[in-house]
């Protein structure tokens, strides 16, 4: 039943918001072998089209321009990944004394838990034992080559995907466009080039945030001595970019390295400082000045964004979740129906009436 304006009462659109929010939602998740791809690539080819334009600038053809982008962001990764193996392989070299060493520490440790909490061993080793064949049973063959199977996938889908955007990025352009009306034309056009800063201005800041948060973790883990210094701390670097948890999972591996080859459990200390300092560093002054800066969102809408995108769609999600949710609210900003969810995703607090009038109210003045 419509009120006397009208118009439809709030519970009917409440309903109506909730169910479309869980139908959009259920599409994203059971599409999100389809659509995890395609965002990443536009993301990609966002930040790479300025380089593409001046190749065309400069007389280049426009699929050659493309061509030669995607090759030179090729061989940037592919040093990176040199770099990377480099490292790793004297990691591996290694592993088999790691693994000697691990055994030594959980033997003592199986001893004092037993000294300590009246088990027997046999009763820790049974639970130990169960506990590795669990894990061993859920890491199944054909899930195993399903998975390798997805990402290899994924990896290769990529760069055709990005391509195609490159080459088709006027024609999409005019797509939206022509679906939001020639009277809002000039609307849509500020909302896409606000969009491609936004992308483009998160992404280069993404990417220094990620070269400090490397030198600082591999300097002071050599500084500390611990090895395979380099590997960790671009490892923990790139982990930093998972909200919340990367930071947590970045910091165990260095720990467990340095109670594996220091005879001082002090390192493992001094290594746990070293990530809290560094995150303290980066959530106060490189995050806000950096990356903070082009995204303008609460933490608590990150945090849900986080969880729900984590939930869809894994670590790829919770990767793509601060991003796609800074689109959001520009999008939601540029709406008028929409102005209140961009301004809850926001992070400008409303102004506070403050402790006065509070007061006044309390002793009756």
């Amino acid at each position: 039943m419509l009120n006397r304006n009208n118009q439809i009462p709030v519970s009917v659109k409440a309903s109506i918001v909730l169910i479309g929010l869980i139908a959009f939602f259920s599409v994203l998740y059971i599409a999100k072998g389809i659509i995890v791809p395609l965002i990443f690539a536009t993301i990609i080819a966002i930040v790479l089209h300025p380089i593409v334009n001046l190749f065309v600038r400069n007389r280049i053809n426009r699929i050659f321009a493309i061509i030669i982008t995607l090759f030179l962001t090729f061989l940037i990764i592919a040093s990176l990944g040199v770099l990377l193996f480099s490292q790793a392989n004297r990691f591996t070299e290694s592993l088999p004394k790691l693994v000697d060493k691990f055994t030594e520490i959980l033997n003592q440790s199986i001893i004092w838990i037993s000294g300590n909490f009246n088990l027997s061993n046999r009763e820790i080793t049974g639970w130990i034992t169960t506990t590795k064949n669990e894990v061993i049973d859920n890491m199944k063959i054909g899930q195993t080559i399903a998975n390798v199977g997805n990402i290899l996938a994924f990896i290769f889908l990529i760069p055709v995907y990005v391509f195609m955007i490159l080459f088709y990025q006027p024609l999409l352009i005019e797509f939206f466009r022509r679906v939001f009306g020639s009277a809002n034309r000039s609307k849509v056009s500020e909302v896409i080039n606000l969009i491609k800063t936004l992308i483009q201005h998160y992404l280069i800041g993404l990417l220094l945030q990620v070269a400090i948060i490397a030198a600082m973790y591999s300097i002071g883990l050599l500084i500390l001595g611990i090895e395979y210094a380099i590997i960790l701390g671009i490892i923990g670097a790139f982990l930093n970019l998972i909200p919340y948890l990367g930071s947590v999972i970045a910091a165990l591996m260095p720990m467990l390295i340095a109670m594996a080859t220091k005879t001082s459990p002090w390192f493992a200390l001094l290594v746990l400082a070293l990530y809290v300092v560094t995150q303290f560093i980066d959530n106060n002054f490189i995050t806000p000045k950096i990356v903070g800066s082009k995204v303008k969102l609460n933490a608590l809408s990150s945090i849900v964004a986080v969880i729900v995108f984590g939930v869809m769609w894994g670590i790829q999600g919770m990767l793509l979740a601060i991003p796609l949710t800074a689109i959001a609210k520009l999008v939601f900003d540029h709406i008028e129906s929409l102005k209140p969810w961009g301004f809850l995703l926001g992070d400008t607090m409303p102004p506070s009436p403050g402790l006065k009038p509070i007061l006044k109210k309390l002793i009756g003045k």
